[in-house]
């Protein structure tokens, strides 16, 4: 039987004016692509996160809804089987406030309360269809795909690929890429896994772990591995926390989700469990996928892209409104 299970989620107001001047006061710099608007804009879709949990998820054991300290004036934080958590409570006060997701995500583990087996949501990844505590832990082992990849900085001023690429070099600094498939082979070539083994199958000969693929949906974590990892590199995890904004040297919490696959500690799930939609490219297609339901969860990205904003909102607002339209308990009456 797998150990309680607990949600995290972050989320950011984007339009709190205190927030945005503290913002303004340590950026004061012309936007990047981590400071720009466009990554903080509240398209006013957290209710159906909520009522997603709820509808598809009842049998969560605790949510944890982070953020900087603001609470939508709906939330109802009575409820039992929440709790509001501002990152002073967790992360040392010498690195606050941070505007830097990567620092607010590797101190996780220090969230009082939080059980050993959690899932990590960002505020853009949403259940829309029946999720079973085993589409993310089984056995007490985290549900992933062990998926070999190459990062690509492209567009070059990008932070996220070096990003990506420091993560790899700690790995590589940990595990050898020779050993790990040796003992772990079918965490990396699996049915489950369809065509993407071929990608894997490419880059096996190559002596040095590469990169791993991320499907950028939520990811199942163990606080023992954060632990182990904040243990083994703290000076380099402290080195990311010190970056208000995010910066190339960061390094993310997927380097703990590509720890515990070099460790063999993950069950192989299929890599079409959800599917991560970037704003902008095709709208039509991601209102289809919720009114359809075609994903267990989805993660519906924004970026520097230019959407009409008011009429994309609504279009979002009235797809996920066809399948989650009575509120949930954790909204106020």
């Amino acid at each position: 039987m797998t150990a309680p299970i607990d949600f995290v989620v972050t989320w950011v107001d984007g339009q709190d004016p205190a927030w945005l001047e503290e913002k303004r006061k340590y950026d004061p710099r012309k936007p990047h692509n981590d400071s720009s608007d466009n990554r903080y804009r509240d398209w006013g879709l957290l209710p159906y996160w909520f009522r997603g949990v709820e509808k598809f998820a009842p049998w969560v054991n605790h949510i944890y809804f982070v953020t900087c300290g603001h609470v939508p004036d709906w939330l109802n934080t009575g409820h039992p089987k929440l709790t509001h958590v501002s990152h002073s409570d967790y992360i040392p006060e010498e690195y606050l406030p941070t505007f830097n997701s990567n620092v607010i995500e590797l101190f996780m583990n220090r969230i009082p309360g939080l059980s050993e087996n959690f899932v990590l949501f960002n505020d853009d990844m949403f259940l829309t269809g029946p999720a079973g505590p085993d589409l993310f832990f089984r056995n007490d082992y985290p549900c992933d795909a062990a998926l070999l990849d190459l990062v690509v900085n492209c567009p070059p001023d990008d932070v996220f690929p070096h990003i990506l690429l420091n993560n790899a070099g700690i790995i590589n600094k940990h595990f050898s890429k020779t050993e790990v498939l040796k003992k772990h082979p079918g965490l990396f070539l699996n049915g489950k896994y369809g065509s993407e083994n071929i990608r894997t199958l490419l880059l096996m000969p190559f002596k040095y772990h590469s990169g791993f693929r991320d499907l950028h949906l939520p990811s199942s974590h163990r606080k023992r591995i954060f632990e182990e990892v904040w243990r083994e590199e703290e000076e380099v995890l402290l080195a990311t926390a010190s970056h208000r904004f995010r910066d190339r040297n960061d390094v993310s919490h997927w380097l703990m989700k590509e720890w515990q696959i070099c460790k063999g500690q993950i069950i192989p799930k299929s890599h079409r469990w959800g599917m991560h939609f970037e704003l902008g490219e095709d709208n039509r297609q991601i209102c289809q996928a919720i009114r359809r339901q075609a994903y267990p969860v989805i993660c519906i990205n924004d970026s520097d892209v230019t959407v009409p904003f008011e009429e994309t909102r609504k279009e979002l607002l009235s797809a996920f409104s066809q399948i989650l339209p009575d509120r949930s308990h954790y909204e106020r009456p």
